[in-house]
């Protein structure tokens, strides 16, 4: 019984100590190169993108309260840290012209599909659910960017040969 007394004991120091260990925030930042900066981004459009994909893929995450308990606050900071590997939009206009052309065909799609926003963030974060008409408007707002790209670029530098 003592053996566990103290695994316990230790236990509950370290979860203390590392409360004190935090990653940096994601908040913030040059906005110049936004998506909204280069493409035409309806009022609408730029709200639900800000309501249903910012936290994660852009430089202005806002936080829950829980971030603050560790480890969960490095479990969400990996989970965006990756998200914004993927597809930031607080630099999409400085990314290369086949890669946004490309991200706007992801945007449709994953969108559509209803695979973005991720389940697991709209468990507690239910003012992101996107509805049937929202998901249609997002995926036709995409889709127009990329006409709009296509005819005003040579289709050999927005498609892979």
């Amino acid at each position: 019984m003592k053996i566990i007394k103290w695994i316990l004991i230790v236990a509950a120091i370290l979860l203390l100590i590392v409360q004190f260990i935090r990653p940096a925030k994601n908040a913030g930042g040059n906005t110049a190169d936004d998506i909204s900066s280069t493409f035409t981004t309806p009022p609408d459009v730029a709200i639900m993108l800000r309501t249903s994909c910012y936290d994660c893929h852009s430089n202005e995450t806002h936080y829950p309260w829980y971030v603050e308990v560790q480890p969960v606050g490095w479990w969400l900071n990996d989970h965006i840290q990756e998200a914004k590997k993927h597809l930031n939009f607080s630099e999409f206009s400085s990314r290369r012209l086949r890669w946004q052309y490309h991200k706007f065909e992801e945007i449709a799609e994953q969108v559509s599909e209803s695979l973005m926003p991720l389940p697991s963030y709209l468990t507690l974060h239910n003012e992101a659910k996107l509805s049937q008409q929202q998901r249609e408007q997002l995926t036709s707002w995409a889709n127009a960017m990329r006409d709009s790209m296509k005819a005003m670029y040579p289709l050999d530098s927005l498609e892979r040969r």
